[in-house]
């Protein structure tokens, strides 16, 4: 059975499919000048640029290159709802609208979620629907969400820029996330729509640095230390820790090789490995972390070398979230209007792939309300991955955060105090902080 919109829903239909080629257009400039994490500098402005044209109060440079847009003048009224973007892409070079100036290319659909979210401004900004919402909407457009280039993050560390590798924990720890009750977010899907989101691993990231004496490779290898061989020998005892892992933490753990020596006739005499250390709950993840600490040293023991292991803190396991009934609605109605199926994700599952999001640390202070559209072909983070229904990935994306705001902050906004009143933090801001902080660490071994 449809549902009936009442004047303002239709009215906010009626904005975004209006506004339709705009944004798209918006949308497919981001997915053609793809950035990575902490360095969305474009993204970013244009993102800032579009809600100043609408006359929102904007702050920009939030941990590095965050934005937010205020709906309304006053900081915080009744209650704070930010529908939220992700700025960042992915390194693939290979794929073919990757941005060559930064190898980037939004294999993993963020792109999408803006498109959306300056969707929903254009519709929200009307002043007959705005009268109706009872409390703030903040348009947020968030950085780092995929955690790759952990060196690149470390040495924002040290320079003092950040202090954790994602983005919404840095903005947590800032205080960015202060004047929020509660968030909405989205996804690229393989279904048309899904509401509600399962489990996901968490993680803490890993920089493996061996240190060896560089020699002439052929002529006097005796003379030296190999880093390398060091570190094939802490690789292939971290794969013998695999069977002792239990299937239900969903551990994951796949290290990369960022540098393999200097010279081909040269004893490498430095390595360097970067790896996420994953799965699905704190003491899973501790334990994973310890004996990959413990492969990693093994290699360096075994040659002679040194092994310097710099750990981070990287996002805590997300969690399970049952449909909101206003983002449920909200998804039904884009449906109609655009002829595609929605579906209820199952409560209490554990995501199939073992990713991660830093989601899951705003979950852990406030409540998030989930929703996924489709439109694409090929998996996330694939090479072949692309858009194929604008329509879906970006038009109805943009109705249902639209019309979930609209249902969450009517009438009172009755539905979102609800929500904020019935949630039960995690962590305050000031535990969370100390747990991220109980991360980060260097040892060494040799």
């Amino acid at each position: 059975m449809a549902l009936i919109l009442d004047k303002t829903e239709q009215k906010i239909v009626d904005i975004i499919d209006a506004h339709r080629d705009e944004i798209i257009a918006f949308a497919k400039d981001i997915y053609t000048h793809a950035e990575l994490g902490y360095k969305e500098y474009r993204t970013a402005e244009k993102f800032a640029s579009f809600m100043k044209n609408l006359g929102l109060e904007t702050k920009e440079g939030l941990a590095v290159t965050g934005v937010k847009a205020y709906l309304n003048e006053e900081e915080k009224t009744n209650v704070s709802l930010a529908l939220i973007g992700e700025l960042d892409a992915l390194r693939i070079p290979e794929h073919k609208y990757s941005n060559p100036e930064t190898q980037g290319a939004h294999c993993c659909g963020h792109h999408a979620q803006l498109a959306g979210v300056i969707g929903a401004a254009l519709a929200l900004t009307n002043e007959d629907v705005k009268k109706e919402l009872d409390g703030q909407v903040v348009f947020f457009a968030v950085p780092a969400e995929e955690y790759g280039e952990i060196e690149f993050k470390n040495s924002l560390t040290a320079q003092g820029k950040i202090k954790y590798g994602g983005g919404k924990c840095e903005l947590i720890r800032i205080g960015a996330f202060d004047d929020i009750d509660l968030d909405i977010v989205h996804h690229t899907g393989d279904k048309d729509i899904s509401v509600g989101s399962h489990s996901n691993n968490g993680f803490v990231s890993k920089v493996i640095r061996y240190k060896g004496l560089a020699a002439h490779a052929a002529g006097a290898p005796h003379l030296g230390v190999n880093a390398l061989n060091a570190a094939s020998l802490g690789l292939s005892a971290l794969a013998y820790q695999r069977e002792t892992f239990r299937d239900d933490d969903h551990v994951r753990i796949h290290p990369i090789i960022t540098k393999g020596g200097n010279l081909v006739n040269v004893v490498p005499d430095e390595v360097v490995i970067e790896t996420l250390v994953r799965a699905a709950n704190k003491d899973a993840i501790a334990d994973a972390a310890a004996k990959t600490d413990r492969a990693f040293k093994a290699g360096a023991i075994a040659v002679g070398a040194s092994c310097e292991i710099t750990t981070m803190p990287g996002y805590l396991p997300a969690l399970s979230e049952k449909a909101d009934e206003s983002v449920l609605a909200a998804a039904e109605i884009a449906a109609q209007t655009s002829e595609n199926d929605y579906q209820i994700v199952q409560e209490d599952t554990h995501a199939y792939s073992g990713g991660s999001t830093d989601v899951g640390d705003v979950q852990h202070l406030q409540p998030v309300l989930t929703f996924n559209t489709g439109g694409k072909v090929s998996g996330l983070h694939s090479v072949d991955f692309d858009i194929v229904d604008e329509e879906l990935a970006y038009v109805v994306t943009a109705k249902i955060f639209a019309l979930s705001a609209y249902r969450l902050l009517r009438d009172g906004a009755v539905k979102a105090k609800e929500i904020v009143a019935n949630y039960q933090p995690i962590f305050t801001k000031e535990e969370y902080i100390k747990y991220m902080d109980s991360f980060i660490k260097t040892e060494t071994y040799s």
